[in-house]
């Protein structure tokens, strides 16, 4: 009995996506990609507009909008402005979504304020950026075990063997105003001795299944155009690596975590829960909490 081949998939929709900000766009541009990511096969044609706090500049927007309706979504501040992307959406039918509104309006009320109305106030030259700085240079030093006589003044340190994104994990929490350090489990080659010493730092290790980290290693040593018959890539020399390294940690009473299905964003968040749980509510500044 004859079977009828599988229909093929259908074509993902596509859609032309305007975000409009009045400051750097980072905010609007991470609610459009998660909300995004929750519809299978849509593919959005994304039309970034960033800095735009002038009617000359919120023209050129809506000329846009113009030669390609579709969905808007701001984050503008200035009623004027507002009002005038608004009504040019109204009139061409298509919908324009305020994407803060909610959540300023219900803060407002919860505090009994009004809000500022201040373009781009998140990224004020301040105390808490110059943390971030702070944090993003100490990161840099500290990258891949360098630097390991002040690694007392680290709030994390991330030890892993290679290829457990040990390196972008502490970029992003430097991001959030978090000095992190990280150091590489090598077989056979000890640790340094100052991490023994330390008393401050979270140490966490980091940790990934082991076909997954085969398949990596394999592939990061094709980019480097070298072969991979080594003992870096052998299935066998891999697992023994990661089961010497989870028995250290294990032995240590550092926390570990396993990244295989975990994105660095997610690696991090769990780095500062913990962080969280250990230093106790209010002893971390609002900039680095979760």
């Amino acid at each position: 009995m004859s079977t009828a081949p599988p229909s093929p998939p259908s074509p993902a929709k596509t859609f032309h996506l305007h975000l409009v900000s009045d400051a750097t766009g980072e905010t609007i541009n991470s609610v459009a990609r998660a909300c995004v990511s929750q519809f299978d096969r849509v593919q959005p044609i994304e039309h970034f507009w960033n800095l735009v706090r002038t009617e000359r500049q919120l023209d050129m927007v809506m000329e846009g909008i113009r030669d390609n309706p579709g969905l808007v979504m701001f984050t503008l501040v200035n009623d004027k402005l507002r009002r005038k992307l608004q009504d040019t959406c109204r009139d061409l039918a298509v919908p324009c979504i305020p994407v803060l509104d909610p959540l300023i309006n219900a803060l407002g009320a919860y505090l009994g304020l009004e809000s500022q109305s201040q373009p781009g106030r998140q990224h004020a030259l301040d105390a808490e950026y110059f943390g971030r700085i702070d944090a993003m240079d100490f990161a840099l030093n500290h990258d891949d075990g360098q630097s390991g006589w002040d690694l007392h003044e680290a709030d994390v340190i991330l030890v892993g063997v290679s290829r457990t994104s040990k390196t972008p994990t502490c970029i992003y929490l430097a991001n959030r105003g978090v000095k992190a350090a990280n150091i590489p489990y090598v077989p056979g080659v000890p640790l340094p001795a100052e991490l023994d010493l330390v008393t401050r730092p979270l140490i966490v290790g980091l940790t990934k299944d082991a076909e997954r980290l085969v398949q990596i290693r394999r592939n990061r040593l094709r980019l480097l155009n070298q072969g991979d018959d080594t003992s870096y890539t052998d299935p066998e020399q891999v697992r023994a690596e990661l089961t010497e390294a989870r028995r250290l940690f294990t032995r240590k009473g550092w926390p570990v975590l396993d990244v295989t299905r975990r994105s660095i964003e997610e690696t991090a968040a769990e780095i500062l829960m913990i962080l969280a749980r250990r230093r106790g509510p209010g002893a971390i500044p609002a900039e680095v909490k979760p």
